[in-house]
């Protein structure tokens, strides 16, 4: 397999604070990877020893075939999630000085920067000052100097923060078309419909530690199927009162049936069957969201996934 980054058991402390505690994980080349979690998980601390700002304590990592991830950092765009651009530059000048950080120059350089900001709906703000800018204006400038120099891998800190839904969706589109050109994009993020929308794998971590890792459909198929979609022409209320059913609600000829932790919601659908004239029925697994208020709980205090469970979503081997 071949891994844009590895990790392997790294931690960190601040004092008596454990804010990384023996992580270990892999970014395939070419992949999108969500690393999710509650604010204080980890996160950012992760990426910054990625990034060679802040050092591991113990465990070792490996960026793009470097131990030294500094020795590599022309090859990486990095958004961190505390923006910070210069306020009385213009946007221009702004692009320049940070493009030539990253070793880009002349006419390539201006060509990228006027790309860039017709790419982002800004090409009549480029002699403006940066002061003069939205918020929203300001993270998509910083979003185009982290591509300026064409990296193979991409971190990404909380990059939709802030933004309204119209330059979420602009910077969700460009994240796809990196991922088609084969960029790496790792990035860190607490809104479970994007990362649901745009990662190959998402990696959830609470306190330092991964509590599950996989593919969309892995994590998903670990947790038990406990909601029953029905769609039918009939008035299905009475299902409200069948055995296993926890919870009914109907809208529209759509009824959606959630199931008590033990109940095999095969025989209920063949109930279904006989009892309605369905057009349409769906064994439904639970959402990223879902899976994350069970595994972190809802005020982030969980320990891990082996602690009492805060609600009654159960993973699927949990009663073989």
């Amino acid at each position: 397999m071949d891994y844009s980054l590895c990790i392997h058991e790294i931690t960190k402390r601040f004092g008596t604070f454990v804010a990384v505690d023996r992580l270990s994980l892999n970014v395939r080349r070419g992949e999108v990877l969500g690393v999710l979690g509650p604010n204080g998980a980890g996160k950012t601390t992760t990426i910054r020893m990625v990034m060679g700002i802040t050092m591991p304590d113990s465990g070792r990592l490996e960026l793009l075939g470097a131990s030294d991830p500094t020795k590599v950092k022309d090859r990486v765009g990095y958004l961190p999630e505390e923006r910070g651009l210069y306020r009385k530059m213009t946007v221009e000048a702004t692009l320049r000085y940070l493009g030539q950080l990253k070793g880009l120059s002349g006419a390539t350089l201006s060509q990228r920067i006027d790309e860039g900001l017709e790419r982002l709906g800004l090409q009549g703000w480029k002699t403006r000052k940066v002061e003069a800018l939205s918020k929203g204006m300001s993270q998509k400038i910083q979003f185009l100097a982290t591509l300026l120099h064409k990296p193979e891998f991409v971190i990404l800190d909380e990059p939709f923060s802030g933004l309204d839904p119209l330059n979420r969706d602009l910077l969700e589109k460009l994240i796809i078309e990196l991922r088609r050109e084969g960029v790496t994009i790792l990035f860190s993020t607490h809104q479970m419909e994007t990362a649901e929308d745009l990662c190959d794998r998402i990696v959830l971590i609470n306190k330092g530690r991964v509590l599950i890792e996989g593919s969309l459909a892995d994590v998903k198929g670990r947790f038990a199927t406990r909601t029953l979609i029905l769609e039918s022409v009939d008035d299905m209320r009475r299902a409200e009162h069948w055995p296993g059913v926890e919870q009914f609600e109907a809208s529209g000829g759509v009824a959606r049936l959630t199931l008590t932790e033990r109940t095999d919601p095969q025989p209920l659908l063949s109930q279904a069957v006989s009892a309605f004239r369905l057009t349409r029925f769906e064994l439904q697994r639970p959402n990223l969201q879902e899976i994350f208020v069970h595994l972190v709980g809802e005020d982030g205090t969980r320990d891990g996934p082996d602690a009492a469970p805060r609600s009654n979503l159960v993973r699927e081997n949990a009663h073989a």
